[in-house]
Formats: C-alpha cells, structure tokens, sequence
C-alpha cells in the first residue's frame, strides 16, 4: 500500500467541505484528486471568488490559501474570510519565505497552519485532519458555552419575570433596542451587551414592591432605598459571578448599577467593548425611563438630544434613527389577548381584572406565553389589549 492508502483519519468518518483559493489553476487540480477522497473540495482562482465560494458555503470547516495572488493576497483574503466564516480553520501553502507577509498573515488572518510548495499529499492530508480536529473542538466549546450561558440567563429571567415584573418588562424592551441598535451599527460583537440588557434589572429580584416602583419611575431614593438598592446590587453580582465567560457582561452592569467595576479588563479591545456596550445600555435605559414617566417617543428622544456629551453621538443617533421610524415600520392593532401570536410587541401593559400586571409593556409575544394565556380563566383579562405588528 501506498502512503495515501494507509492515511486513514477521521475525514473518512464525515466528509468536510475544504475551500482551496490558488491562483495556478494547475496547483488546484494537483489537490483536487487526494482530497476529492476524503472531503468535498470546493476550489477558487482569487481571493474575490474565494469570499464568493465562502458565502455560498457557510459550513466549510477548513480553507487553503496560498500567500501571492495578484489583487487580494492571501494574507487579505484570509482576513476577510474570517469575517464570513469565523469558525473555520485557516491554512497556508506558499511557496515563498516572505518574513513579512506571513506575520501579516498570521496577525490578520488568525492562520492555524502553515505548508510550503510543494507539499506531499500525506502531509497535507494530515494538516486537513489537524485543522477539521480544531474546528471540532472549537465550535463544541462555543455550543456548550451558549448552552450554558442560555439556561442560566433564561433562569434568572424567569425569576426576575415571577417577582418584579415592571423590571422584567424594562429588560426585554432594552434587549429590543440595544438589539436594534447593533443592528445599525453593524456590531459583530454584541452578544455581552445584549446580555447585559437582559440582566439589568436583575437587582429587582431583592428589593421589595415600594422601592423597585420608585426605581422603576425614576423617583427619589431616601437613605434606606439606597442601602436596598446596593445590596440588591450585590447581590446580583455575586449571581453573576457564578457564571463563565460573563466578565465583560458583569463589567458593564457594575458600571451601569453605579456599583464600581467588576474586575480588571486586560485588553484594550475589551475595554472599548464594555465601553460601547455601557454607552449603548446607558441610553436604551434613559430612553425606557423618560417613556415611563409618560414622555411620548419624540419628546423622550428631544430630552436625550438636550444633553450634549451625556451619550455617545452615534449610539444616540442610532436610537433616534430606530425609534423615529418604528412607527413607520409597524402597525398598532387591537386584538382579544387570546389572539396574539408570536413576534407582536405589547405597546401598553396587559393587567388581569384583580389589577395585576400580566404582561408589561413592550414584551414580545412568545409561544410559552401564548400558552400561558390559554390557561387563565375565562374573563380573567378584560376587553382588547394593544399590539405592535413589524411590518
């Protein structure tokens, strides 16, 4: 047996999609037989048509560039491949020694591997296994990780839902607008600031009815609500921190609460994210606010524009840009309670007949609480309740 016959690796036991970009034509067909075998093999003659290939092709799980192509060199098209498919293992094969250009490649493209022309079919083979080996563990951590993250943010939504539901109702409407906010502007890392939005009322699990509403409507704290509200607080944060990966998260919050910082933050990447995110929460929450005092959405915006240097121009022109046009983008219907569906937005609070608050404004209609309605009884919601359908 040859020494291709004998390589078997676990790319026999699932085929994998490879993406090869090299502009010799001739070097693309040299690969296409050894690793036909094993894997789908997906080939491009440029960068540009690499991105393309990549686009149509979000599951590929390894890709192979060479370093000196005319227009985009590898070193580019590896950095932008990893904008479009982060999780995918990056290699190079180049024949040239340029000290130079494999830093870059190495520093912008986050390069797994490197092969030199030429490279032996076993050998390259064997750095294709190496590389669908890296991407299994990676992205096996990430799922575990939002697995983990999911149910404990959802727990202690249910818990801040069962006891301050004013509270729970101002997280879900900062999660839409900090949501939306990324959205616009454009933000590839979102998900600890959407996070945080989710868990910024956490305080309102320990505090009693009488202090949650004055902090809810933004009213005067005496002595006694102050020392309530740090060691809710606290309290909070100490939940927080039973959690992994949630630093940056507990960072914004404790800047968010007033409460101090949550801990060092290393990086200066890290830092100008808790500092955008902070930015972001900052506003969506002032925005909540002046609403619950009864502002309507222009005045509410006018009063946050009559603070020069308070928010940062481009969150609050993004708040403004989303709200002045939800109006136009959605339609206000009244329907009996029992005929909502999923993806309608709550525009008033929804009480039962005894006076208590079921649903709080802005909540987004959701299967389980669709089915929650279903259970209460019949009249236990009286007359039409008032929803916001996204055009």
């Amino acid at each position: 047996m040859n020494a291709i016959a004998d390589f078997k690796p676990a790319l026999e036991q699932t085929r994998i999609k490879v993406l090869c970009v090299d502009d010799e034509a001739n070097v693309l067909a040299s690969m296409a037989p050894h690793l036909r075998r094993r894997c789908d093999m997906l080939g491009a003659i440029s960068g540009d048509a690499g991105l393309e290939v990549l686009r149509a092709n979000r599951d590929v799980v390894v890709i192979i560039s060479d370093m000196r192509m005319p227009g985009m060199d590898g070193a580019s098209f590896l950095a932008k491949a990893r904008e479009v498919a982060p999780d995918a293992t990056r290699l190079v094969l180049t024949g040239q020694t340029d000290l130079a250009s494999a830093i870059r490649a190495v520093n912008e493209g986050r390069i797994f591997r490197f092969l030199t022309k030429p490279c032996s079919p076993v050998d390259l083979l064997a750095a294709i296994e190496a590389a669908a080996e890296m991407h299994r563990l990676v992205t096996a951590e990430r799922v575990l990780l939002e697995q983990t993250l999911h149910g404990s943010i959802k727990t202690l939504s249910d818990v801040l839902a069962l006891t301050n539901p004013l509270a729970f109702g101002r997280a879900a409407r900062l999660k839409q607008n900090v949501s939306e906010i990324a959205d616009r502007l454009a933000l590839r890392e979102r998900w600890q600031v959407e996070v945080a939005s989710m868990l910024s009322q956490l305080p309102g699990i320990a505090l009693d009815e009488a202090t949650a509403a004055k902090i809810y409507h933004g009213q005067p704290l005496d002595e006694a609500d102050r020392r309530a509200y740090a060691s809710a607080c606290a309290m909070a944060e100490g939940l927080l921190a039973n959690i992994p990966r949630l630093e940056l998260v507990r960072e914004m919050l404790a800047r968010l609460w007033g409460t101090g910082t949550g801990g060092p933050i290393p990086l200066i990447a890290q830092r100008a994210l808790v500092d955008q995110g902070v930015a972001m929460l900052q506003v969506a929450q002032d925005f909540d606010l002046l609403e619950a005092r009864g502002a309507s959405v222009s005045e509410a915006l006018a009063t946050l524009r009559a603070q020069p240097g308070r928010y940062r121009a481009e969150v609050l022109d993004a708040l403004c840009a989303i709200r002045g046009d939800a109006g136009a983008a959605a339609e206000i219907r009244e329907c009996p309670l029992g005929s909502v569906r999923p993806g309608m937005v709550f525009v008033e609070d929804v009480k039962l007949s005894t006076g208590a608050l079921l649903v709080p404004r802005g909540y987004e209609v959701t299967q389980s609480l669709i089915e929650r309605v279903r259970m209460l009884r019949p009249g236990a919601v009286k007359g039409l309740v008032r929803v916001r359908v996204k055009a």
